[in-house]
């Protein structure tokens, strides 16, 4: 059966094709079948290895859940404007208070509609509920908006060592083998693992590395996040 016939089609984005799809009679939820452009595909890429979270929806369905600081909500709002239908109404702004310390944490949410497609991804990214480092990363990191949207998600740059960093959090040793490799296969730099206790495995690029990494992503790294590239 061709689904276009039947069912209305959004044209969105460039490369980006939506079938709206009632899954249950009588009501007006639905889900979306979507098809990534190139650039999306590198964008949701990059963020799953980074800050974002895949949700569960269904039996075959995920949506995309994205959290990012007050002082960041601009790159949470680029996120979203990269997938102009994918995600509907506004980011909600929250606060959160640490049960010990008491501080307050500002923050701003954003979660898409639910799809098969974003199903898909979850289960490539996610293990017994988790979301982990598959064996083959360097099947799906090749792009190098995606290193750079990781990057700009997790990743730090000291001044003053002129080295970077990109923290994978509590990940498995092997799993930060993976990334490790992945980004050697692929992108050609080399890094070294650090076990950074509490705040689990990160990637540690030397100076001669960094200035390879950063000439790779400059170009696709938001103007906001300059500092956190090499002069």
């Amino acid at each position: 059966m061709n689904l276009e016939l039947v069912f209305p089609v959004r044209r969105l984005a460039e490369g980006f094709k939506a079938l709206v799809i009632p899954w249950e009679v009588g009501r007006n939820n639905y889900f979306l079948f979507v098809k990534f452009s190139k650039v999306q595909k590198a964008i949701l890429i990059g963020t799953i290895l980074g800050d974002a979270c895949l949700q569960k929806t269904g039996q075959k369905n995920a949506r995309l859940r994205l959290e990012h600081g007050d002082k960041q909500k601009d790159y949470l709002f680029w996120k979203v404007g990269q997938f102009p239908k994918l995600f509907q109404g506004e980011s909600k702004y929250l606060e959160r208070k640490h049960p010990l310390s008491g501080r307050i944490y500002k923050y701003w949410r954003h979660q898409s509609n639910s799809t098969p497609e974003l199903g898909k991804w979850r289960d490539k990214f996610y293990k017994g509920g988790q979301k982990y480092i598959p064996k083959n990363l360097a099947d799906f990191l090749q792009d190098r908006l995606s290193l750079a949207v990781w990057y700009m998600d997790d990743g730090y740059y000291y001044v003053r060592d002129k080295v970077s960093y990109i923290y994978l959090g509590r990940v498995s040793r092997a799993e930060a083998e993976t990334a490790r490799d992945a980004i050697n296969e692929n992108f050609s730099l080399m890094c070294k693992i650090l076990d950074k206790k509490q705040k689990g495995f990160a990637l540690y690029f030397s100076h001669s590395e960094t200035l390879k990494f950063h000439s790779i992503i400059r170009a696709s790294v938001l103007p906001m996040f300059a500092y956190k590239l090499s002069s």
